[in-house]
């Protein structure tokens, strides 16, 4: 959806100056993919000028967007994630704006909806992205996102009245964030296998081209945490496809087995996000 060169105007003019000089040779279009709460526009150069995105957001989102930025750059030394062009944060009220390269390629959804028959190549060049990514090292990671961590979040955004009952899976439709919660104490306790996670490895957020990974978007809860804070969330889509996808990223992936209850703790975690 374009903006409008008024609406465009209205929306630098609350920036800081560098990222207003920054973002001036481009024309907007609002994009949804990697929202995750924050407004994306997609920035068109002029003249040669290579394209951008642009995340803004307020408050709760304002913060979410700090931390994609120092996620971005530490990614950057390991894998193809949008460079940091600028970053900038101001208060009263609370504004943030991560303003990124773009990278090439297509999201795993839209190959895969353009495309069914390619359905086993791209679970291969997931699964294969995801074993580069549970690679990296535990150790030079500085981002908690474990188990503990994430659950002490989910208690703070139900309590603040951030969960959208209305976003829950159809298995949990008409649920209350409560009901989650406690469904998440009956899962309790997990030992965690600690490796360093996207944190939501959905197939909107991961770039193809020609066969391959060549990015990836939305890194905002990257950290150290269970490998199955990814594997629930691609386990999940691909089921919503075709059950046999699910088993050959099982298979590729490395698994002998998918742990069930690990599934189901994660997935109950993830509807408080």
């Amino acid at each position: 959806m374009s903006i409008s060169k008024s609406r465009q105007a209205a929306m630098t003019a609350a920036m800081p100056a560098s990222l207003r000089t920054a973002v001036a040779p481009y024309d907007w279009t609002r994009d949804s993919i990697g929202e995750s709460g924050a407004a994306v526009y997609h920035l068109h150069g002029r003249d040669g000028a290579p394209d951008l995105y642009l995340k803004h957001g307020r408050a709760v989102t304002a913060a979410d967007i700090a931390d994609e930025a120092a996620r971005l750059r530490w990614l950057a030394q390991y894998l193809p994630v949008p460079a940091v062009v600028q970053f900038a944060r101001v208060a009263g009220p609370d504004q943030a704006w991560l303003l990124m390269t773009a990278l090439p390629g297509a999201t795993a959804s839209q190959v895969l909806e353009a495309n069914p028959a390619l359905g086993l190549a791209v679970v291969d060049a997931l699964a294969a992205f995801l074993r580069r990514l549970h690679a990296l090292p535990v150790s030079d990671c500085s981002f908690d996102t474990g188990p503990a961590v994430r659950l002490a979040q989910a208690r703070q955004r139900i309590d603040a009245g951030l969960v959208d009952a209305d976003d829950f899976d159809a298995g949990r439709e008409g649920w209350t964030a409560e009901q989650v919660w406690v469904a998440l104490q009956d899962c309790l306790p997990i030992t965690p296998d600690l490796v360093v996670t996207h944190g939501d490895f959905s197939l909107e957020n991961i770039l193809l081209q020609e066969g391959a990974v060549v990015g990836c978007l939305d890194v905002g809860r990257a950290g150290i945490a269970d490998r199955y804070q990814d594997l629930a969330i691609v386990w999940r889509a691909l089921g919503e496809l075709d059950a046999a996808l699910q088993q050959r990223f099982v298979e590729q992936y490395g698994l002998l087995d998918i742990d069930q209850g690990k599934l189901q703790f994660h997935l109950l975690l993830d509807e408080l996000f």
